[in-house]
């Protein structure tokens, strides 16, 4: 099962309350503090995160089975856990960049 978790849009613009993942080398803001669901993504030059993620606004969906879920996919970014209570990945649909989540 997917259920709508939130969108991601890349941003030049700071905005207020964003937080540094140095590891990634991205400023993020909390969905959860948006109306709309609208996480901001401001990357540093150097990140090493794909241009597609850079350059294109993605969609995020919770799903129960992360592993299932990228069976025939073409992954972006392999799993790995944002935080200890949620694991998630990259899938490509065409040209957009899908995240996909998985709280444990």
């Amino acid at each position: 099962m997917k259920k709508f978790n939130h969108v991601g849009i890349p941003t030049q613009q700071t905005h207020e309350n964003e937080t540094l993942n140095a590891e990634i080398g991205v400023f993020t803001t909390d969905f959860e503090q948006s109306e709309n669901k609208i996480e901001w993504l401001r990357f540093l030059e150097d990140s090493p995160m794909p241009e597609e993620l850079k350059n294109t606004a993605h969609v995020a969906y919770e799903v129960d089975d992360l592993d299932a879920e990228l069976q025939g996919k073409k992954v972006l970014i392999e799993p790995f856990y944002a935080n200890e209570k949620l694991r998630i990945a990259f899938v490509m649909e065409d040209e957009a960049p899908i995240e996909l989540m998985q709280y444990v």
